[in-house]
């Protein structure tokens, strides 16, 4: 007898949001960037879309992040992705920027992720450029996510927000770019 079914395995967290795991991380970005800076009062996030001048953590700077949307392979799902480390904005960048590369809504990547806290490295893998799914069109379109909310402190998957307006321009997965440093993304 045993504890667990012959090759069981946990089922993937329920979260909204993209987490780097130990090895091979999938996914295809779905939208354009928005960027700010995050900083933290008491465990919870707070972002803004210019760079803070008073800080709720004196001990360290804000980070610049990018938030954009993301089909998780993995789970097959829509998911909102923050990048604040600065290794894998770098990449993907160079990737925008390079002309055989392009806009990173084009194909898929992988992210490796290996070691632990300081001792973690990144490692950003492009895939050929592919079309996407009818499924990942579909799941894009009757979507609702609001990535605007995150600079209010609001739920970027509420089914009602104030700037609906604004997450329908997010869920155009090819156009209306929005500036990443004077890069369109």
């Amino acid at each position: 007898m045993t504890f667990l079914p012959k090759g069981y395995e946990k089922p993937a967290g329920n979260s909204n949001y993209f987490k780097f795991e130990e090895g091979d991380n999938k996914f295809r970005i779905m939208s354009s960037a928005i960027v700010g800076f995050l900083d933290w009062d008491d465990k919870k996030p707070v972002r803004t879309k210019e760079k803070p001048t008073t800080l709720f953590n004196s001990e360290k700077q804000a980070k610049h992040f990018w938030a954009f949307i993301v089909w998780d392979y993995k789970e097959s799902k829509l998911k909102i992705m923050e990048i604040t480390q600065a290794t894998i904005q770098d990449s993907i960048l160079g990737l925008h920027n390079d002309e055989g590369w392009g806009s990173p809504t084009e194909y898929d990547i992988t992210i490796l992720r290996k070691g632990k806290d300081i001792e973690t490295k990144y490692t950003v893998i492009p895939k050929p450029p592919t079309p996407l799914t009818d499924e990942m069109t579909a799941t894009l379109k009757e979507s609702n996510i609001n990535l605007n909310a995150l600079f209010s402190g609001g739920d970027p998957f509420a089914k009602e927000t104030p700037h609906n307006n604004e997450a329908q321009n997010n869920k155009k997965p090819h156009t209306e770019d929005i500036e990443v440093e004077n890069i369109p993304f």
